[in-house]
């Protein structure tokens, strides 16, 4: 097995902490697995801006705006 980086073990620990609360949430029914999706989308966005891509927060605006705007009355 080759040694990991701290960065590749902080990753797998998100994913696996994600995919724990995910099977979780994912009891809840839909609602459960949008909560957990978009709490994974901050984080995602989050993690690009800190690597310098703030692009990441403006494509997930124009995502949720999209989605909103389909099923907004």
């Amino acid at each position: 097995m080759a040694a990991q980086t701290k960065a590749e073990r902080t990753a797998a620990n998100q994913l696996a902490h994600f995919q724990k609360r995910q099977e979780e949430r994912a009891a809840r029914g839909p609602r459960g697995l949008a909560e957990s999706w978009m709490e994974r989308a901050r984080a995602v966005a989050a993690k690009r801006e800190k690597d310098g891509d703030p692009e990441a927060w403006n494509d997930l605006a124009r995502t949720i705006s999209t989605w909103v705007s389909r099923y907004e009355a």
